[in-house]
């Protein structure tokens, strides 16, 4: 995993980062929104792309 291509996915309710993933920032200009599982909401939740430190 490239550090340049790596993203977070925070919960929108809790904003929580559960997870990481990849995505190619030359290609893909829009934020990634994906419906996932939220361990802290215990639901199925938008999690939307967000800066990692």
């Amino acid at each position: 995993m490239s550090q340049d291509n790596l993203i977070g996915l925070s919960c929108t309710v809790c904003k929580h980062v559960n997870y990481f993933s990849e995505r190619n920032k030359k290609k893909i200009k829009t934020k990634i929104e994906l419906k996932k599982y939220c361990n802290w909401c215990r639901k199925h939740t938008p999690h939307k792309e967000a800066k990692l430190k």
